[in-house]
């Protein structure tokens, strides 16, 4: 794992970059539909300003996060409940109570919305900063580290900016920074099988990736028969599921690699839909 500084710098990075896509835009710019169904460019910058702020919760006061999560998933439990939904798709429900920060956020003025996602990035960076080694936070799934959640938030951060550059047809430059999001990806293998009520597969997965400037990235063991090779780039828009698994360069070897790349995602939830295949030509 990198440094928590070193994955910071980025976090930071990465928020910047996003911002200067959408900084000059006028009203009718952040109106803008986006690839994510329903939601504007508006929306996508409200949805990361909200999870900033649930994320500096978790870090700042992770008794008064959890106590919020208990009573967001108790209110839409009681919504499954009465729509007769199964009780084990009722924390998929939740998707409902994201949609509705993402509106509500994304109804401020644009101006208010930019400085508040600007403060809050930096408040959420600092006080990743400050907490302790060896700490885990709470959080949607499983509790985790600092450095493990700035990880997910890069993910998150770098996701979203996608869909606005979809939004405004800018193409953006690749960096190194997309080797944290790979290794989320292969981090959350597991959780995307049984997200999807399937067992995971018991062997270990070999990813050779090709970086950005060229350099090889990989992760399991050698002489693993599950392989997965290709772009750093397109695996992470795979398992971000920000293009459709037919329109990358991702091949796999073997049964379970194949299986595992139509169910990839880096992300906590349900499972996405994703986008259409040749959606963006």
């Amino acid at each position: 794992m990198p440094a928590l500084a070193d994955v910071l710098t980025d976090l930071d990075a990465e928020g910047d970059d996003l911002e200067a896509l959408v900084a000059d835009l006028d009203a009718a710019g952040w109106s803008q539909p986006t690839p994510a169904p329903g939601w504007t460019i508006a929306h996508q910058i409200g949805h990361l300003a909200w999870t900033d702020d649930l994320t500096y919760l978790a870090a700042t006061d992770p008794a008064d996060f959890s106590a919020r999560m208990h009573q967001a998933v108790g209110e839409q439990q009681a919504v499954a409940e009465h729509e007769a939904v199964a009780e084990h798709e009722a924390v998929a429900t939740l998707d409902g109570f994201v949609d509705r920060a993402a509106t509500e956020r994304g109804a401020l003025a644009p101006a208010d919305l930019l400085t508040g996602w600007r403060s809050g990035r930096q408040a959420l960076i600092a006080a990743l900063r400050a907490v302790p080694t060896g700490t885990r936070l709470p959080w949607f799934g499983p509790p985790m580290s600092a450095t493990s959640m700035a990880t997910a938030r890069i993910m998150e951060t770098w996701a979203h900016a996608q869909d606005v550059a979809d939004a405004l047809g800018v193409a953006r430059v690749p960096t190194a920074r997309l080797r944290h999001i790979a290794h989320l990806g292969v981090r959350t293998r597991d959780f995307a099988y049984l997200v999807n009520d399937r067992t995971p597969p018991p062997e270990p997965f070999r990813l050779e990736l090709s970086g950005p400037d060229g350099t090889g990235w990989t992760w399991g063991p050698e002489d693993a028969a599950q392989r997965v090779t290709g772009p750093a780039l397109d695996f992470c828009l795979l398992v971000t599921q920000r293009r459709h698994r037919r329109d990358l360069a991702v091949t796999a070897e073997g049964a379970a690699a194949d299986e595992w790349l139509d169910l990839a995602q880096a992300f906590a939830g349900a499972p996405g839909a994703g986008r259409r295949a040749g959606q963006f030509g």
